[in-house]
């Protein structure tokens, strides 16, 4: 059961000025009558992570984490889940009732659910992932949940890959590194029954026309949009799913692990939608 008195959460991260967690989160426990939880907003580096961590009461219900903090929060943890450790990081601590941290990875839900919900993705084998950073290592995870096999990784300097490849081994996925510059993007992309861009803002933008003829691409990148990789794709009659769906479907396992209750997706999705200005569908 949930306690319903006095309990606190945030995300922390940095930065964290303009997370919408808090959007999130607080119209989750509205609707749920939780009226005396609160949710803010804790700057913390990976170091002060660790401190803040560790300097918690029990009114603590659970901490979102965003970059940089995502591996550090599995050394504060006294229990690790499967996929956190599969992946190598935790974006969710959650205080247990005997004390002590719960880390887990709720990333791989809204990577899974945005492709499923929004994406449209029902079955396949290959996967096309652009960057190999924190989020490319949540989406191998979560193509193992989805039934796929095989992984490129597409990368502007392999040696990078090191973590992503062994988020891949950990879950049985064949995974190989290609250089994104020398790679037949277009080829791969139509090969694929998914492509996952975590590429920052921009970095996909020379390369929308290539990956066109992907069926079904989740782009991290959500503002301003669309972006050029979604258009194009969208124009080839193609599936998106975007980083804030991304984001909406991590939030539900969050809330459900801090509250012990059913998240409330509806509000969360219209608390989302309109703190963002409604561009994006957000479907459930």
């Amino acid at each position: 059961m949930a306690r319903s008195e006095g309990r606190r959460a945030a995300v922390l991260g940095s930065p964290v000025e303009h997370s919408l967690s808090p959007v999130l989160h607080g119209s989750a426990y509205a609707a749920l009558g939780l009226h005396d939880w609160t949710y803010e907003r804790v700057r913390a580096d990976e170091q002060r992570l660790v401190e803040f961590v560790g300097g918690l009461g029990p009114e603590w219900a659970g901490l979102s984490v965003t970059m940089p903090g995502k591996r550090a929060a599995l050394s504060v943890a006294d229990e690790v889940t499967d996929r956190a450790r599969s992946v190598g990081a935790a974006n969710t601590l959650t205080h247990r009732s005997g004390g002590g941290w719960r880390a887990d990875c709720t990333d791989v839900d809204g990577v899974r659910d945005a492709l499923r919900v929004a994406g449209g993705f029902e079955s396949g084998k290959r996967a096309l992932v652009l960057g190999a950073g924190g989020t490319a290592a949540a989406a191998l995870v979560a193509f193992a949940e989805l039934g796929l096999h095989e992984v490129v990784l597409a990368v502007r300097e392999p040696t990078r890959a090191a973590d992503s490849e062994a988020a891949a081994h950990r879950v049985g996925l064949a995974c190989r590194t290609e250089r994104l510059d020398e790679l037949d993007l277009a080829a791969a992309a139509a090969g694929a029954d998914v492509v996952v861009s975590t590429l920052p803002a921009g970095g996909a933008d020379s390369r929308a026309r290539e990956l066109a003829g992907a069926a079904c691409v989740l782009d991290v990148i959500y503002h301003p949009w669309p972006t050029p990789l979604a258009a194009a794709v969208t124009a080839a009659g193609g599936r998106v799913a975007t980083g804030l769906d991304m984001l909406l479907h991590q939030a539900f396992g969050q809330v459900e692990q801090f509250t012990g209750l059913s998240a409330p997706r509806g509000a969360m999705r219209d608390a989302l939608a309109e703190a963002t200005g409604g561009e994006i569908p957000l479907p459930l």
